[in-house]
């Protein structure tokens, strides 16, 4: 037998290590190892730190803070596709913390993440950088950078991988991408409509979902929903709405649905294969809030084209919203409102609406909900734009009453629809007055104070509207809304400037009112506003006009002429010339001013007294006497207007007593000198009567009024008698300046005309009165203006037609229009009238013909 040989095993080699199994419990060693050379350490790092990152988002803030980030971006782009992959995983997960997520964009890790979503690469990695990348692009300038580095085209590509969470990351990637509209536009034509479409066949909700909710974003461009419809899109989508599987897909693939409807096309495609009808019954029988919500939507963004709106009716799609409006819940009433706004423009709806809808918008305007106040009432206002049957319908509904209350609504759009529904309803007379008596007037003074132009435009045009009547614009005044109507005439918006202008116009059609709207201001804007080419308006122009005609003290001071049509009344006074911008005091601000130097103001006051006693105890010799200007309550001034009573003889007032023509709280007394006893006691009965209902007055109640000028009464009185019954208008024209001469110093010789010592006269009147406020009666030696203004009065009160023209130097006369007799021999031709200037001072009665040598210096004596 052989020997047996033992044999040795040989050591092996000094320089390798022998395998070593290491247990670490700690997170910080486990990311040390990140760094180590071999794969399987990497890998198996990697597994270790997936799972501790997943447990909990204080693992992933733990895990940044010892620098794995870091080292985990080197291994995502490692040679290992095991390392690769377990990196990739890690990174996916741990994107979903917020400061993770802003050291990876420090890292620009988007393009190394987009260069793994190559076709041959492992589907595990496909499915977490997508994830990574779907976190990541909620930030805008993420999405711009995969936009900018082409990660478009991969994401979409992927939307066909058979694996469902590649399809999930994908698509919701994109769903995030397309919100920039750059992005949107780029993926119609990398033609994602295709994968999209066929990912609504997913067995997998949430893909469907995603897909929707993208496809919604894309289809609001017209390019795409063209794309849409050539893909068969619309078919499915309403095989979505028709499966009652999918009913929570039916609100997302409802809001598709609306942006295809948008197009005409698409709106015809539908009708004409019943999907239409389809998708209003749809609406009808669903009890979804959201359904519905979105179903009116859908209408109201097609309604804005006229094809898309006939269509929509055709399919009768007003009883649809009418039904919406009933339904429970503030979102869908909203959209059925907006919808019913926009299908208004169709006025076969329009009428179809008026006859059913407008109830229960009506209603909508007591709801609580101020969204939903604020879209009734904008359908409402559409509804009554040039429809007078739409608005008497509201009236009948009982909506004016909650109109107003809107009109201090909290939302601006509420504020001013009210403001223009009530406008379409003022059009309509007895439905103003019904708006009137709901104090609309006085509603509208904290709308005229809104910083909102649509507002403040709205509620001016409101006011212009409602301003034609006498009770409206005493509302408005003491409501004290013409202060904000007249700030609005400083607006720099060409609309809120010009409505403003028209309501100022409307609102200056009485004199109490106009004489308000000067002393805040409007007079001196209206002026400034025309004298700039940019900013007047027909308006501007008519307003002013409107605003002296109505205040012809201030016209006639500021302009220096009052034409046939301006017919002077009681209160009337004469200043004389103002400049512009300087503001003319009330005729009750002026009496209680001390006596001074300036020119004498003359007042016309011929109201008769209507109070029986004063009437019969009015002597026959009507001189003038001193009055004195007391408050008299409104309520009471008819009552006691026997309280202005004048006396033959003149009671001269004690030296240093207090003018007469100042408020005083005194009582007014009176001396007339009778012819008996019974006259005598007459008088003192009247007297207690004066004495005990002046000690009634109640002076909070208060208002001043000027004393009544007797003198002019009976010049009025006189004129009407001896005048009026003249034939022909040139003979009325020549006694009344007779007339008017006589009772102002008779002609004077133009040679004595510096003798005539008016002004001593003025001055003496003045004095007496303690006042420079002077009743036209008072005055018997008058100049030319005076002459000419009484003239126009007299002529004014019984219908003589004049003007009264202002000179310089005291200079003023009156223009009159007489028609001259045919030439000899020729008859029956009307000769146009020629205008004259009449001769008050040197031959009263003379007619010098306008533009007439003798008429020039007439003028400028």
């Amino acid at each position: 037998m052989g020997k047996k040989v033992k044999k040795e095993v040989e050591p092996p080699p000094k320089d390798v290590f022998d395998p070593l199994l290491i247990e670490s419990k700690t997170a910080a060693t486990v990311v040390l190892m990140l760094s180590s050379p071999e794969e399987e350490v990497l890998a198996k790092a990697c597994d270790a730190i997936y799972k501790f990152a997943s447990k909990g988002d204080e693992n992933k803030v733990t895990l940044l803070g010892l620098g794995a980030v870091e080292r985990l971006y080197k291994l995502i782009s490692h040679e290992d596709p095991i390392v690769r992959r377990n990196a990739m995983m890690v990174f996916g997960i741990m994107a979903s913390n917020h400061d993770v997520k802003k050291l990876l964009r420090e890292l620009d890790v988007t393009n190394a993440l987009l260069s793994h979503l190559v076709p041959e690469e492992d589907v595990v990695i496909h499915e977490f950088a997508t994830l990574c990348l779907a976190q990541m692009a909620v930030d805008y300038t993420t999405k711009v950078q995969i936009f900018e580095q082409g990660g478009l085209e991969p994401l979409i590509r992927l939307l066909d991988s058979p694996d469902p969470d590649v399809k999930k990351n994908s698509v919701e990637c994109i769903y995030l991408l397309v919100q920039d509209f750059q992005s949107r536009a780029a993926v119609c034509e990398l033609n994602v409509i295709p994968p999209l479409l066929e990912l609504l066949k997913s067995e997998y909700p949430v893909i469907q979902l995603l897909a929707l909710q993208t496809l919604e974003v894309i289809s609001k461009d017209r390019e795409t929903r063209i794309i849409l419809g050539e893909n068969q899109g619309l078919d499915c989508l309403l095989k979505i709405l028709e499966t009652n599987e999918f009913n929570d897909l039916h609100v997302e693939a409802l809001a598709v649905l609306g942006n295809c409807l948008e197009d005409v096309h698409a709106m015809q495609l539908i009708q004409q294969t019943g999907g239409l009808k389809k998708l209003l019954s749809f609406v009808g029988d669903s009890t979804v809030p959201d359904i519905q919500k979105n179903a009116a939507k859908a209408i109201a963004k097609a309604a804005y084209d006229s094809e898309n709106r006939k269509i929509l009716n055709e399919e009768e799609v007003e009883n649809c919203l009418i039904n919406l409006l009933e339904i429970d819940n503030d979102g869908v009433k909203v959209a059925a409102s907006q919808a019913i706004s926009a299908m208004c423009e169709n006025l076969s709806s329009k009428r179809v609406f008026g006859l059913q809808g407008i109830p229960q918008l009506v209603e909508l305007l007591s709801s609580n909900n101020e969204e939903v106040k604020e879209a009734a009432v904008i359908a409402l206002s559409n509804l009554t734009t040039a429809s007078p049957s739409n608005s008497s319908t509201v009236a009948e509904a009982e909506g004016i009453e909650p109109l107003v209350k809107t009109l201090n609504a909290q939302r601006d759009g509420a504020v001013a629809n009210a403001a223009a529904v009530l406008t379409n309803m003022a059009m309509q007379e007895p439905l103003r007055l019904s708006i009137q008596s709901h104090g609309a007037m006085s509603a509208l003074a904290e709308p005229l104070r809104s910083t909102n132009s649509q507002v403040q435009s709205r509620a001016a045009l409101l006011v212009a509207a409602l301003g034609c009547d006498a009770d409206a614009r005493a509302e408005l005044r003491n409501a004290g809304g013409l202060g904000p109507l007249v700030e609005l005439l400083h607006s720099k918006n060409k609309e809120v400037r010009r409505n403003a202008c028209w309501a100022v116009m409307v609102c200056a059609s009485d004199e109490l009112t106009a004489v308000e709207l000067c002393r805040l201001g409007a007079l001196d804007i209206l002026e400034e506003i025309n004298l700039s080419t940019g900013r007047k308006n027909n308006f501007s122009e008519a307003a002013l006009e409107k605003l002296l005609d109505n205040n012809l003290s201030q016209k006639y001071s500021q302009m220096g002429y009052l034409s046939s049509s301006n017919i002077i009344t009681d209160g009337f006074y004469d200043y004389g010339q103002i400049k512009p911008g300087i503001k003319l005091l009330s005729l009750e601000e002026l009496s209680m001013q001390e006596l001074t130097d300036r020119r004498a103001t003359i007042f016309i006051n011929a109201k008769p007294q209507e109070d029986v006693l004063a009437v019969e105890e009015k002597p026959q010799n009507s001189s003038y006497e001193q009055t004195t200007l007391s408050p008299v309550s409104r309520k009471s001034s008819r009552e006691k207007s026997s309280l202005m009573v004048s006396p033959v003889e003149e009671k001269q007032e004690p030296p240093g007593r207090r003018s007469s023509f100042s408020k005083s709280s005194s009582r007014e007394k009176g001396l007339r000198k009778g012819k008996g006893k019974k006259e005598e006691e007459k008088m003192i009965d009247v007297t207690q009567i004066i004495s005990k209902v002046q000690d009634e007055i109640n002076q909070e109640n208060a208002q001043w009024q000027a004393p009544p000028d007797f003198i002019l009464l009976d010049y009025i009185n006189d004129a009407s008698k001896t005048i009026l019954p003249l034939t022909t208008t040139r003979e009325q024209v020549v006694a009344l300046a007779q007339f008017v001469a006589d009772k102002m110093g008779g002609a004077i010789e133009k040679e004595k005309l510096h003798d005539f010592s008016w002004e001593l006269h003025i001055s003496e009147i003045e004095y007496e009165l303690k006042s420079n406020v002077v009743p036209i009666g008072k005055v018997k030696k008058g100049t030319f203006y005076h002459r000419a203004l009484l003239f126009k009065v007299i002529a004014d009160r019984i219908g003589i037609g004049c003007s009264l023209v202002r000179g310089e130097y005291n200079r003023a006369w009156n223009e009159v229009k007489l028609v001259d007799d045919s030439p000899q021999g020729v008859t029956g031709l009307l000769l146009p009238p020629q205008e004259y200037i009449v001769d008050l001072m040197f031959e009263p009665g003379f007619l010098m013909k306008q533009g007439s040598a003798e008429a020039d210096q007439y003028k400028r004596i």
